[in-house]
C-alpha cells in the first residue's frame, strides 16, 4: 500500500472500531429504547455504548472525536520496510539516532532504502556515507514496525473521519482505498508487487476481476481472516491526502 500512497491512488483506510474503555458495541434501540434510537442495521445513531462513564449513551454518529486514528488536520507519518547500510546492522533505529545526536547532527540520519519500491534517500549518501566513502551496500530487511519516525518519507493529513458499516463501501471508495484497474483485461487488482502480476494471480475470486468491492473483499479478508467481511463490522473510515514536503 506505500506505492499507492506514493502514486496519490489511495486515499482513505478502514479499520475496526473496538470497544472504547471496555464498554461493547450494542444497539441502542433494545438497550435504551426510551431515548427513541431506531435500532435500524445500517444507522450510526442507533448504535453505539449502551452507557460511558458518564452515565450516558453514545451513538455511533457521536464517536469522531473518539477515534484512536486522528481528527481531520491532524498529520500522520508511515511506516514502511526499509534498509540502511550493513555497518550499521548492529543498530537499532534508536541506536542510530543517538550515533548521530552524539556526533553533533542536528538531528538524527543515515542513508536508507525503502523496500516498497527500492528508492534511497540519495545515491550521493550512499557514496559517501562512512569513512571511506565508496558505494555502501544495503544491510539487513527491518520491518515496517521498527521504523522511526525520523526515518519516515511519508506524512499524511486526515481529512475526514467517519463510522460506518464495512459492506457500505461504494466502488469509487474501494478505489480510492488502493484498489485499481489493471493495465491487462479489465479486472481489478487487490493487492501490490513490484512486477506486473499474472492475471490468475491478481484477484481470488472470479467476481472480483469485474467489481473493485469484491476485489476490495478479498484484501480485507487476507488480512483481517476468512469470515471478516461477511461479519460486517463498523468500521472507522479515515480520509487522508498525502503531504508533498
Amino acid at each position: 500500500m506505500v506505492r499507492a500512497d506514493l502514486e496519490d491512488r489511495k486515499a482513505m483506510t478502514r479499520r475496526v472500531v473496538k470497544p472504547y474503555r471496555k464498554h461493547p458495541i450494542v444497539n441502542l434501540a433494545d438497550a435504551e429504547p426510551t431515548l427513541g434510537y431506531s435500532g435500524r442495521h445500517n444507522d450510526p445513531d442507533s448504535w453505539g455504548y449502551e452507557f460511558l462513564d458518564d452515565g450516558a449513551p453514545a451513538p455511533l454518529s457521536a464517536w469522531p472525536e473518539l477515534c484512536p486514528y486522528g481528527q481531520p488536520g491532524d498529520r500522520l507519518w508511515v511506516r514502511e520496510a526499509w534498509r540502511v547500510p550493513i555497518s550499521l546492522d548492529d543498530l537499532s533505529g534508536k541506536q542510530i539516532a543517538e550515533k548521530c545526536l552524539d556526533a553533533g547532527y542536528r538531528k538524527p540520519w543515515c542513508p536508507i532504502q525503502y523496500e516498497a519500491d527500492g528508492a534511497r534517500t540519495s545515491e550521493k549518501d550512499w557514496r559517501e556515507f562512512g569513512p571511506h566513502p565508496s558505494t555502501q551496500v544495503p544491510g539487513r530487511y527491518r520491518h515496517a514496525r521498527f521504523m522511526p519516525r525520523w526515518a519516515s518519507r511519508l506524512t499524511l493529513e486526515v481529512t475526514g473521519v467517519r463510522v460506518e458499516r464495512l459492506q457500505d463501501i461504494s466502488d469509487a471508495q474501494a478505489e480510492a482505498e488502493g484498489i485499481h484497474r489493471l493495465s491487462i483485461g479489465s479486472g481489478y487488482q487487490d493487492r501490490f508487487s513490484a512486477e506486473p502480476l499474472a492475471w490468475a494471480d491478481v484477484v481470488e475470486s472470479d467476481a472480483g476481476r469485474e467489481d473493485p468491492c469484491r476485489a476490495f473483499r478479498d484484501l480485507w479478508e487476507s488480512i483481517n481472516g476468512a469470515g471478516s467481511w461477511n461479519a460486517n463490522p463498523w468500521v472507522w473510515v479515515v480520509e487522508f491526502r498525502r503531504v508533498i514536503p
